[in-house]
Parts: structure tokens; sequence; C-alpha cells
């Protein structure tokens, strides 16, 4: 029986790049790379095709959704968070990014074999923990150990299944033009808490990751009527890649001014020193969502009565020009604009 033939394309030549590198896994260029001419070709489906946080399934009458995530974050514990509490928070937001109620979590370690043990206690505490306040089960999973210098202590992966229940289509295919996008929170805090933890970095104040579930604010949206076209949680590559990537899939534009971003004083600071960009700063616990605009100010007046979203604003605006068409444009302070595009290299390895 003969290979079916399977034709591959892809914006740069896959012989450019023979080996993954770090980079591969920084959320830029290089993973859409990875993504665009390996995975989605051969994994073609109707659900992947879609470009969303989660897979969106019908079974029966119920509408469900699916995902999946690895962490291999570093290190274990930082500040406002750890892997345990990433992994489930993570998982349940990109649920919440179809508007789904998430329902049940699966889990599996890999561990080296030297792990200490009181360490891994305090990881599946901080789990349980994290799933109780997200309203998720933890159901299944699976552990696999590897020789000592064969890992780096504790990798995590999660899959997790949730409920849709409403009839939007909350998806890249969605938006429209006019839509307002809606930051819910200052940007970059899990980049730089992950930088200072490993490399021991002390900061006037200590910046804390933003790690937290978001379905409460995606609920209340709902709950109150706001027609939610498209959800999006920020994390590997920030606020900028999420934008460039749903630019892109959306095939419209979008325009957003550099003064409306939230950046806590002491991210921007650490930033300037490590020649760092909080557009690109990873984070945990923030979201863009793209609303019709006569809905815009009262989404921004839910999303900033909760306690997470008190810096949240409304960032920019989708358009409809074909020049620009798939580019995010960015209105400086000094009145000119700077295209946004996604990083080509890695900002910071091993974020989530």
């Amino acid at each position: 029986m003969t290979e079916p033939k399977t034709s591959l394309s892809c914006p740069f030549p896959i012989s450019d790049f023979p080996v993954i590198t770090m980079a591969h896994g920084g959320g830029g260029k290089l993973t859409s790379l990875l993504i665009d001419s390996i995975f989605r070709p051969l994994f073609a489906s109707p659900a992947l095709d879609a470009q969303h946080d989660s897979a969106r399934l019908q079974v029966g009458n119920s509408r469900l959704a699916f995902t999946t995530d690895s962490y291999v974050v570093s290190p274990l514990f930082f500040p406002g968070g750890d892997i345990g509490t990433l992994s489930v928070t993570g998982t349940v937001n990109d649920l919440a990014m179809s508007g789904a109620r998430p329902l049940y979590l699966s889990c599996g370690f890999i561990l080296e074999e030297g792990f200490k043990t009181d360490l891994l206690v305090q990881v599946v505490q901080a789990m349980k923990r994290a799933a109780a306040i997200s309203g998720v089960q933890i159901v299944t999973g699976d552990t696999k150990v590897v020789e000592r210098g064969k890992g780096d202590g504790l990798f995590i992966n999660t899959a997790g299944i949730g409920v849709i229940e409403h009839d939007l289509k909350i998806e890249p295919a969605s938006i429209r033009p006019g839509d307002a996008i809606l930051l819910s929170g200052d940007v970059g805090r899990h980049g730089v808490a992950i930088l200072s933890a490993r490399e021991g970095l002390q900061f006037e104040t200590a910046v804390q990751s933003d790690c937290a579930p978001l379905y409460s604010i995606v609920a209340a949206l709902l709950k109150e009527g706001i027609e939610l076209h498209c959800l999006r949680d920020l994390t590997r590559g920030g606020l900028a890649t999420a934008l460039v990537e749903l630019a892109l899939s959306s095939r419209l534009s979008f325009t957003f001014k550099e003064n409306q971003v939230p950046v806590g004083d002491e991210v921007r600071g650490a930033c300037e020193i490590l020649g760092l960009d909080p557009l690109y700063c990873a984070n945990e616990g923030r979201m863009i969502a793209f609303v019709p605009e006569a809905q815009a100010e009262r989404a921004l007046a839910i999303v900033q009565s909760f306690s997470d979203g008190g810096q949240a604003t409304l960032l920019g605006q989708v358009s409809s020009h074909e020049s620009r068409n798939g580019r995010v444009v960015m209105s400086l302070r000094f009145g000119t604009e700077r295209y946004i595009d996604r990083l080509s290299g890695e900002q910071l390895p091993r974020i989530c």
C-alpha cells in the first residue's frame, strides 16, 4: 500500500530549519512555521482549521470545547504562581476562550528520577486548589518517570473538556469590521515574574505573575447578553502576538493606541532595563475580547467590576482596509504608527 502524498506549504522553507530550536516554542514566527508547515496540513480538520484555543465539537445534542496543553515552565515556583496552578489555569482559560464552562481535566506528569517528593506534593496541592477555584474536576491522568538527566525535574500535560451553553460562535472567523477590542488588564507581569525568579533579579516592588482563571469574567459577559465575537487569552508572545494571529486568521486589520495598553511601572522599568518589549511579554490571566462597538462600554464595565479587571481598557478597533488586512497597527504617543509583527526569535523561553 502506498503512502498518501501530502502537500506542505509554508512561508519559509522547512530546509532552513533542519532541527528544532528554542524559538520554535516561543509563540512567534517559528512557532507558526512549525504549526502551519507540519501539524496543520497533516492533521487537517474543520475543528483544527478554526485556529482557536480549543476545538469546538458537536457530540449528540451537546456542544463541547476540548483543549490540551503542556507546561515546562522554569522555575517550577515563581512569584504569584507555580507549575501546578499554571497547568490548571492555562487549560481552563483555553476552554473559556470558546465561551465554554470548564468541567473536567486530565493531567499527565513526566518526572525526572531524583525529583523531590515533597515538591511534587506541593505542585499537586496547588493543582487541587486551582481546580477548586476554577470549578473543574481532575478526573484522569498518567505518570511517567525518565532517567536522571533526561528531563528537567517535572513537566505537566493537561487536557480539558467544557460545555458550550450558548449559540454564539466565539472564534476568529466571527470577528467583524467595527468591532471594539477590549483588553482585560495590565500586561507583561507573568513574563517579568518568571524572569526575575529565574535570574534572581530583585526589583524595588516585587512583580507577581497575573496567573488567574478567566471563565468567571467570560460567564458574566455572556450572562449580560454581550455578543462575544472572539476571545483570546494572552500567553506566549504576549498581547502583540495574539493580535497578529487573530488579524491573520480573520483577514482584517486591527488598530490600537500605545497609550491604551496598561503596563505596570515595575514591569515597564524591568523591560527597559532588560531590553524587553512588554507587548511581547507573556501573560497568564489576561485576554482580549472582540465585541460589537455598541456594546463595548457595557462590556468594559462588566470586566472592570472584577478584581482582576480593574485596569481593563478599550484597546482598539477592527477595520477592513485591503492594503492593511492581516496587519496590526499601533498608534504611537508621538502621532506616528508602528506595524506590529510576531517575534522571529525567542524573547524568553520556558515561560509556561
